[in-house]
């Protein structure tokens, strides 16, 4: 199956949002999506999370709670946290960039705000500049827990280049 998605134009920014919406109804769309996506940047695959809503200038990812995650004291790890918040800020913002664009995160903080159990999701709302040249902007991502408490907030730092 994955080869007839032709991966090499999956992972041109510009295919993100039309590859995921020809996959996401479909029985494991969103996992295939998913793991495509971990192809293109390996370390993000390390905590499994999945897409669970891509939008040009918006992400919704979510980490299920899984022991290769968790910290000494039974909770989501912080650079697990950290690794979803900048993944959701990612694809919001690559998902609106124009044909061409790319960008990369220069500083990335996160503010820890409870113990992080159960499975977590990160979302990002981000409008993103699509004259030419170089932009830069602070993409915010909440990390919320089943109940809807905010666990932790992610802040990057993303450098664009739209040609």
């Amino acid at each position: 199956m994955l080869k007839s998605l032709k991966l090499p134009n999956l992972l041109k920014t510009s295919q993100l949002v039309p590859t995921w919406n020809a996959l996401r109804d479909k029985p494991f769309g969103k996992q295939v999506f998913s793991r495509v996506v971990s192809m293109a940047a390996p370390y993000t695959a390390t905590i499994g999370a999945q897409i669970e809503e891509l939008a040009p200038g918006r992400a919704r990812v979510a980490l299920p709670d899984r022991p290769w995650v968790r910290n000494h004291l039974r909770s989501i790890h912080a650079v697990a946290l950290a690794n979803l918040g900048e993944m959701a800020t990612g694809l919001a913002t690559v998902s609106a960039l124009p044909e061409g664009g790319r960008g990369i995160v220069t500083e990335l903080a996160m503010e820890y705000v409870k113990k992080a159990r159960g499975t977590i999701t990160a979302e990002a709302d981000v409008e993103v500049p699509t004259g030419p040249g170089r932009h830069e902007l602070v993409v915010v991502a909440n990390l919320r827990d089943a109940g809807g408490d905010v666990v932790a907030r992610a802040r990057a730092r993303w450098v664009l280049d739209n040609g």
